[in-house]
């Protein structure tokens, strides 16, 4: 298990193949980390499929509006949440490996719940789409993720949570 450093600062992302851990970087983007705390502790991102997953890219989810396994998710990509969009917290770190970026629309400041895990060095994203959290445990889960635009049968976020109340 990954030494969890700061539990509050910490999202444990459970999939079919296992458990993954996130990194938040609320120094970097404060908005963007307290928005997936927020969602993970209401349990809307528990069981929303990954809807777009692109080998040698990366893998998106979040979609906490249209997204949910078991519903119809044929819409899943177009929405978000219930709460208002973000304001863009662009930074020099990069798109590297296992990192999350915040997914949005033609607009800088458009992201909501949307978010994708990066499966490559992708720095042709780097300063276009807010970085703001690092995966430090189960990389090779995110790399078994299903691919598809959407997948067939697509896997899912079975739970998100903030490890501080895991």
């Amino acid at each position: 298990m990954a030494d969890i450093k700061d539990p509050e600062n910490t999202i444990i992302i459970e999939l079919k193949d296992g458990r993954v851990v996130v990194e938040l970087l609320p120094d970097v983007a404060p908005g963007h980390a307290d928005r997936m705390k927020e969602l993970a502790r209401e349990g809307a991102y528990d069981g929303v499929v990954f809807h777009r997953v692109i080998d040698g890219f990366m893998a998106q989810t979040g979609d906490v509006e249209h997204g949910k396994a078991g519903g119809n998710t044929s819409r899943a990509g177009t929405g978000g949440s219930s709460k208002p969009d973000l304001k863009a917290e662009f930074s020099g770190l990069p798109h590297d490996r296992g990192t999350l970026g915040a997914a949005r629309s033609q607009s800088p400041d458009s992201a909501n719940s949307q978010f994708f895990i990066n499966f490559a060095d992708n720095h042709f994203l780097n300063r276009q789409y807010t970085v703001y959290g690092r995966v430090i445990e189960g990389m090779e889960h995110v790399d078994k993720i299903t691919r598809g635009e959407p997948p067939a049968d697509p896997d899912q976020m079975i739970s998100v949570k903030v490890a501080a109340d895991a």
